[in-house]
């Protein structure tokens, strides 16, 4: 094939979630619901953490960063999805679903590390007390944080480039809801090895080096908690921890799932519905789990409105 036929493709066609027209407007609803949460949700963790220099701790300036990424990584997706419920046509630029997928890595693979980065800081507070402010100084921070962007910006580029290199012709019609590498790539009119390869590399980059370093940091919180004395602190860490966990499952999960097995040349209904929980369901989740929950963003929350 010559290379004037590459992106003989110019948009793509969705099948979305479902065919059924009730059931598009109840989803209409439902991801109208989770998109709103989760602005407000974000956006109200950011505004308090810039705003309340009581929040200026690390454990916040990285909670500033998730919440952006999720902000920026729901916006990504959802928003059009939206449109397309309420659309018979589900259609989507070749540029359009390019822009799509190099964001939507970016932001997703920069909150992969972002989670690791901030259970190494919770393993600091927990098990180096003492420590904390000589390891976890600012610059140290800056330089995780944007260690975490770079890293999901190599991720972004590589998963990216090939994806995007192979040949796409004739055949346009997506079974999925938005543009991510394992859904464009069974719609690829040449041999996939290569770039499933390459993926697969990229998440044991992305995925698993993470999820190995959050486990080993909570199974050292863990220990050093059990050894506590005060029943109070014991329950406090345990609890903190345990809705981080819930998150890391629930994320690296459905992230893993998608990213980390052989390519199959169908899409089904249980891989779309993994997508919706990284795509939309975490990030509305994060504020609340990581934030909303606890007593320094609760009194930030009261200092604001009470002004």
């Amino acid at each position: 094939m010559g290379e004037g036929n590459r992106t003989s493709v110019t948009e793509f066609i969705f099948l979305g979630l479902s065919q059924d027209p009730q059931t598009q407007v109840l989803l209409f609803f439902l991801f109208l619901l989770i998109y709103l949460l989760t602005v407000l949700g974000n956006l109200l963790i950011i505004v308090l953490i810039h705003t309340d220099s009581r929040l200026h701790t690390p454990m916040y300036f990285f909670l500033r960063n998730l919440s952006f990424a999720d902000l920026c990584f729901s916006t990504t997706t959802v928003p059009q999805v939206l449109v397309h419920f309420l659309v018979k046509r589900k259609t989507i630029s070749f540029a359009g679903c390019s822009t799509q997928i190099v964001v939507l890595l970016l932001v997703g693979c920069t909150e992969c590390a972002l989670l690791a980065v901030m259970s190494y800081d919770r393993y600091v507070a927990v098990c180096k007390p003492l420590h904390y402010s000589t390891i976890m100084t600012h610059w140290v921070c800056v330089q995780l944080a944007a260690g975490s962007w770079a890293s999901g910006a190599f991720v972004s580029l590589v998963d990216t480039t090939f994806t995007l290199r192979l040949p796409y012709q004739g055949n346009n019609v997506i079974n999925h809801f938005f543009c991510e590498p394992p859904a464009l790539l069974k719609l690829a009119s040449a041999d996939t090895y290569s770039t499933e390869m390459a993926i697969f590399a990229m998440g044991v980059v992305i995925l698993l080096a993470p999820v190995s370093l959050i486990l080993t940091s909570y199974w050292n919180i863990i220990s050093t908690v059990i050894q506590m004395q005060s029943g109070e602190g014991r329950l406090k860490v345990f609890s903190t921890c345990g809705s981080h966990l819930i998150v890391v499952v629930l994320f690296y999960g459905s992230g893993i799932f998608a990213y980390m097995r052989p390519n199959s040349k169908i899409m089904n209904e249980k891989d779309k519905m993994i997508s919706v929980f990284y795509s939309a369901v975490t990030p509305m989740l994060n504020p609340i789990i990581y934030s909303l929950r606890n007593k320094d963003v609760k009194g930030a929350l009261r200092r604001i409105t009470t002004k």
